[in-house]
């Protein structure tokens, strides 16, 4: 698994759905063949960036997402 937004994979999870990339910050939220992209600002409000990606670069990134259902 790596991140699709630095291609880091030093990807942590942060919770049953939730991942944090600590390579560029950011954190990921699965919920189901979704997820979402988040970055995380200094008052640690979480602002969507989700439009910045396409779906397939996050299968490609997250094959666990299309290979768990």
């Amino acid at each position: 698994m790596k991140c699709p937004n630095c291609n880091s994979k030093d990807i942590g999870k942060i919770g049953s759905h939730q991942f944090y990339c600590w390579g560029c910050f950011i954190e990921l939220t699965v919920n189901g063949e979704k997820m979402s992209v988040y970055q995380v600002e200094e008052d640690g409000t979480l602002s969507s960036l989700d439009d910045l990606f396409s779906g397939e670069e996050i299968a490609q990134d997250f094959p666990q997402i299309h290979a768990s259902s």
